[in-house]
């Protein structure tokens, strides 16, 4: 029944959500993007529906999108955080137990990162400060970015996530950047039962 599937799909999907890094080295990007609110398969609404993803009231980073914060480093180690907001608060509470404190950190220009930095003691390095400026030698956000990209394309096929379920998707989608090509039933049991493959458990 699709009820069941339903809720199957997501009890898997909650195990694998559980599986990213837990602490990141070297060069560590960061970087946040936003992903448009959705009460989808909710009743109820504080607000008139939207058929199919649909567009929200404000701009992309108003009170209808969500922020979610990707965070690299170069040995490919990632995990990604859904936030409730955007402020230093937040983000120093997500990042403190993650980012070694020897590791060059490298953001954009928001003062969130440059709060953190500052209250951890980690080198930081801002790119995109001024404009057309997206890499300083090693320097770059260009790993996370491109995360945000593919991450944004392959959601575009749910035609809307619900909010409530996000970081279950968030999950998913890990996977299947660990795996790459090599995704296959094996790989999603193992995980969906909490034993990623050995050669993915650092990410």
């Amino acid at each position: 029944r699709k009820n069941t599937a339903f809720l199957w799909r997501h009890r898997f999907l909650r195990a694998m959500a559980a599986h990213q890094a837990t602490r990141e080295e070297g060069i560590v990007e960061v970087d946040e993007t936003f992903l448009l609110e959705s009460f989808k398969g909710q009743r109820g609404l504080p607000r008139p529906a939207r058929h199919r993803g649909g567009k929200g009231r404000t701009r992309g980073t108003g009170p209808d999108y969500i922020p979610v914060m990707v965070v690299q480093d170069r040995a490919g180690h990632h995990a990604d955080f859904q936030l409730e907001k955007m402020n230093a608060e937040t983000v120093i509470a997500v990042l403190k137990p993650l980012v070694s404190p020897d590791a060059v950190l490298c953001s954009d220009g928001a003062g969130v990162y440059a709060s953190f930095s500052k209250v951890q003691g980690v080198t930081h390095q801002v790119v995109r400060n001024r404009q057309g400026e997206r890499v300083m030698g090693a320097y770059h956000i260009q790993h996370v970015n491109g995360y945000h990209h593919r991450l944004k394309e392959w959601m575009v096929r749910f035609h809307g996530v619900a909010t409530h379920y996000l970081r279950n998707y968030l999950g998913w989608r890990r996977m299947l950047e660990r795996y790459g090509k090599g995704v296959n039933i094996k790989a999603c049991l193992h995980e969906a039962l909490g034993h990623p493959m050995q050669h993915v458990i650092g990410t």
